[in-house]
């Protein structure tokens, strides 16, 4: 996908801050909904990689995600992960299984966590690049708030 955002997956809202720059509405309005299946198309800082942002608009998506697994990973690395759907080439659905992952990949990755099915709804996608919000795709998160 040529206008696919990376996300960063940040531990909390002084992590997510680092990276993107948040105007007072859009940070009352993320930290209502996070933790949570959520995923913030902002302006990226001078700290998020040009390859991790768009390259024309110098967006990067974040999210501060509720997955216990998840949480205590980025709790000890102290660093935010970079996140991408797994959806191979040719492919209709994402990989989701930590097992088929292994067995495809075990010779170009290190490690796969498998911490049970998680399920392959996506996170609701809102793009605040503009300044107000804008419901780019409905999820697993109520987008309400953003209406």
């Amino acid at each position: 996908m040529r206008h696919h955002h990376f996300t960063l997956v940040c531990s909390d809202f002084a992590q997510l801050g680092e990276f993107v720059q948040l105007n007072n509405a859009a940070f009352r309005s993320i930290k209502a909904v996070t933790p949570g299946p959520y995923t913030f198309i902002l302006a990226a800082t001078r700290e998020v990689p040009k390859r991790l942002a768009h390259p024309r608009k110098r967006t990067v998506g974040v999210r501060i995600p509720d997955h216990p697994v998840v949480r205590a990973l980025l709790r000890e690395l102290g660093k935010p992960l970079v996140s991408s759907t797994l959806l191979l080439p040719g492919e209709d659905e994402p990989l989701t299984d930590g097992w088929t992952i292994k067995e495809r990949f075990d010779h170009e990755i290190d490690a796969v966590i498998d911490s049970g099915e998680c399920g392959t709804e996506p996170t609701t996608l809102i793009d605040f690049s503009e300044g107000s919000p804008e419901i780019v795709r409905i999820g697993a998160g109520d987008p309400t708030p953003f209406e």
